[in-house]
């Protein structure tokens, strides 16, 4: 095994060589090193994607902050290398390495990789290989690090289950911690992996795929899902921390730019909008808020520990936060005179929203943007997304006499029960939108559509119903691409081979995995990267494997079919998707449920941690609903049967 001296005298001789030789040298501002020795457990912070957008991933922050307050842990960060980094690294024979102290991932005891979206599993494969610890999980012994997978995408952890040992599901703040615990009495006691990996199964969140078998029927479809051990618990239940934990105010510096140089403030977790297409918001109930003061002292804290000159507000729906005026105005008196710049992401298609942005004096070179996601009413309602088009004419209106030139709408196509009027009619809102605008600020006025492609997302009530065939896709894109040109308008769009990537990883099985790492032997890395990203080789590793990926995407599936998530509880009742499922098919809308609970199954799921906290920590406080029924578990999970 090499150590890290001969790592970094290595590295001096290949860094002149490649691109951007900032992302693999560490020593930023706010960085932390500890002695190696003296440090009981060592973690690697994994993200599958090159430095630059990594390191402006929230998680990874908070994770390592909360790591490395602890004495008796250190966290250390690796990302993906480039692809010239990577020759060298294969040419020199110079393992994958930490940035902190350069020592190798496979000297690591756990290996924590961060997987928010699914195009990053190939690249995951990737590291591991460059790192020299074995791909499948049942090839790694005790001698290997432990490898662990967290972040939205592992809510279906099924196609990569045959690479991560435990899966992290849910939210990570106080799950790391009782991680960290189990793996040092099991340093001290064992040297058997299955025990820590039974120890670690008892930990609520934790996912341990080798401990279950799913069972197929003659149709290729899962008959049920059985557990091979006796302790391990199905459903496995997501975590959630109950009270927002102090956001992170030692946010490393990058030593390059990075896709956002700003200080993030997550201000709200969750949202109560219910959006019928959105993944985000339904894994992320309910909603807890931090408060005014917390924010505030987390932003003061933060400029002063980096120097940095913006700050984002984050949430799902931020001007949704129940204290955003009184945010805004104690920003505006607190740092009137740091000439901080304030964005506002996820902002509600209405003039409270523009007031927000004009109340913090925004820089208005850059667009304002709205997601409208459907242009008609019909389809809004299918998605229960409401918005009149007269109320967006009017917001928009407001933001363009506000100083804002460039308007950016957030299109999708390919909801269910959509139509090509419906859009048509993505290109007549825009011009409309375009002519509101320059009866404002004359030609000045520009409008950017950015049009994605649905994908029926895992734990959503859209799970049942098949994407939109490449050809449909094609044909609605053609529609948009003729009727958006001219001059103020502007279109952007995804190729449907990607959505149909994203389509076969988010809603494959156990299947997939294969198919994965036949793309991988083949070349796909990157595979969120345009110009990297290799369609025919996926179509390839499918017909090695014999499956067809139409299997997981063009089919609309009956209610009483069990997904390869279903064990997999992120809080919600079946019950309650099948219910808005079938809601959406006679475009029938439900309101925001911060007035009125739904009783999605969220609330009584976390009844216990609920009544422990008060105010801004949950949503709907005030309401009542009965705890979910439960039943003894036999060993076999049909979702159908059971109250997740």
């Amino acid at each position: 095994m090499k150590t890290p001296y001969s790592v970094k005298s290595k590295l001096d001789t290949i860094l002149p060589r490649v691109q951007k030789p900032g992302r693999y040298v560490g020593g930023e501002l706010n960085q932390v090193i500890k002695d190696w020795s003296s440090i009981s457990v060592k973690i690697a912070l994994v993200f599958p994607d090159i430095y630059d957008i990594g390191m402006s991933n929230l998680g990874l922050a908070i994770l390592y902050e909360l790591i490395n307050q602890r004495t008796d842990t250190l966290a250390e960060r690796a990302f993906s290398p480039w692809l010239d980094m990577e020759a060298l690294l294969r040419e020199e024979n110079i393992p994958l390495f930490s940035l902190e102290t350069a020592h190798p991932l496979s000297e690591f005891d756990i290996i924590g990789i961060s997987l928010p979206y699914e195009t990053l599993y190939t690249n995951t494969l990737n590291l591991l290989d460059l790192s020299g610890i074995p791909l499948f999980s049942n090839q790694r012994n005790d001698s290997h690090p432990i490898v662990i997978a967290g972040g939205h995408a592992t809510f279906n952890p099924e196609p990569m289950h045959a690479f991560i040992d435990a899966f992290v599901i849910g939210e990570g703040e106080e799950i790391i911690h009782e991680i960290i615990d189990q793996y040092q009495i099991w340093k001290n006691h064992s040297n058997d992996k299955q025990q820590l990996l039974f120890q670690l199964s008892q930990i609520k969140g934790i996912y341990i795929p080798s401990f279950y078998r799913p069972v197929y029927s003659t149709d290729q479809r899962i008959s049920h899902i059985e557990k091979l051990t006796e302790f391990a618990p199905l459903p496995v239940i997501k975590r959630i921390v109950p009270k927002l934990p102090p956001p992170p105010t030692r946010f490393i510096v990058p030593m390059i730019d990075t896709v956002h140089n700003r200080i993030p403030v997550e201000i709200m977790r969750g949202c109560t909008r219910g959006c019928r297409f959105c993944h985000a918001g339904m894994i992320n109930r309910p909603v807890r808020q931090r408060s005014v003061d917390e924010i505030i002292t987390a932003i003061d804290l933060s400029i002063k520990n980096t120097g940095y000159e913006e700050v984002g507000l984050l949430s799902l729906s931020t001007s949704d936060y129940a204290h955003i005026t009184e945010l805004i105005d104690t920003l505006n008196a607190r740092f009137c005179n740091k000439h901080l710049n304030i964005s506002l992401p996820s902002l509600r298609i209405d003039t409270f929203s523009v007031e927000l942005m004009n109340a913090l004096k925004t820089n208005r070179r850059g667009g304002f943007t709205l997601a409208p996601e459907a242009a008609t009413e019909r389809m809004r309602n299918i998605i229960n997304k409401p918005v009149d088009n007269n109320q967006l004419i009017e917001t928009c209106k407001a933001i363009f006499s506000r100083g804002w030139p460039t308007i950016k709408l957030y299109f999708m196509i390919g909801h269910p029960l959509e139509t090509m009027q419906d859009v048509e009619k993505i290109v007549l809102l825009c011009k409309d939108i375009l002519f509101a605008g320059r009866s404002v600020i004359g030609k000045r006025a520009q409008v950017n559509a950015g049009v994605s492609t649905f994908i029926p997302k895992p734990h959503t009530p859209f799970q049942w119903v098949a994407c939109d065939t490449p050809d449909r896709i094609l044909e609605k894109q053609a529609l948009l691409k003729k009727g958006l040109r001219g001059p103020g308008l502007k279109l952007t769009w995804n190729s449907p081979e990607n959505t149909m990537l994203e389509a076969w990883l988010s809603r494959g099985d156990r299947r997939m995995s294969e198919v994965i790492y036949e793309a991988w032997k083949r070349g796909a890395k990157f595979d969120a990267w345009g110009d990297q990203f290799l369609y025919n080789i996926w179509q390839e590793a499918f017909c090695v494997v014999g499956i067809d990926p139409a299997f997981y995407t063009h089919r609309e599936r009956p209610i009483d079919e069990i997904f390869p998530w279903d064990h997999i509880n992120a809080g919600i009742h079946k019950k309650f998707l099948i219910q808005e499922y079938m809601f959406s098919k006679q475009a029938i809308t439900r309101g925001d449920c911060r007035h009125i609970c739904y009783a999605c199954g969220i609330l009584p799921t976390f009844n216990d941690l609920r009544r422990q906290y008060s105010g801004d920590a949950w949503c709907c406080p005030e309401v009542t609903i009965p705890q979910p029924q439960s039943s003894a578990n036999n060993g076999a999970f049909s979702p159908l049967s059971k109250s997740p």
